[in-house]
């Protein structure tokens, strides 16, 4: 290769990794569970950020893609890390318990939004060098199905962003 195209080679491929973001490490993966048969499987990116501000500050874990999505809030943990093992889920509007999780799913079903707060259920936590690894199981009652859903949701290798959000809920 002569310089000229060394240069331009150099530069083009300097280009090319600026105007790229890196992949995302973490992922979500659930599956949601509707009686009577209906089961709904989907995978999207994952983010972590330590939120501040509302009844308690925590870290929110949050994916989507096309239309699918779950949120979990950790509250009462502290601002450099979280409790490992088991945490108690709280219902969507406990502002007084001092420490569990909040999770919610949407998921689409024949073009159709569906969505519902866990009410019953488990979360764990697990954390290494502020990567986590957060496993939501439980159920919750959607008015559009015929009995409780059910939710198995995995955050797996969720890097920690380095910026905060709020923990206020939003209408």
């Amino acid at each position: 290769m002569r310089p000229a195209q060394i240069v331009a080679l150099s530069l083009a491929l300097l280009g090319g990794a600026c105007g790229s973001a890196p992949e995302q490490a973490g992922r979500v993966r659930a599956l949601v569970a509707r009686p009577p048969k209906d089961t709904i499987r989907f995978e999207a990116p994952a983010r972590a950020h330590h939120c501040s501000g509302g009844p308690r500050s925590g870290l929110l874990l949050q994916g989507s893609s096309d239309g699918n999505g779950v949120v979990i809030w950790l509250r009462g943990g502290g601002t450099d890390s979280l409790a490992g093992g088991p945490w108690p889920l709280l219902q969507r509007g406990d502002t007084m318990s001092p420490r569990g999780g909040t999770v919610g799913v949407r998921y689409m079903l024949n073009a159709v939004a569906h969505g519902l707060p866990l009410d019953s259920g488990a979360v764990e936590v697990r954390e290494t060098a502020h990567v986590f690894t957060v496993v939501a199981r439980g159920t919750g009652h959607e008015t559009m199905a015929a009995g409780r859903v059910a939710l198995e949701a995995s955050f797996d290798a969720v890097p920690l962003e380095t910026d905060s959000v709020s923990c206020w809920p939003r209408p």
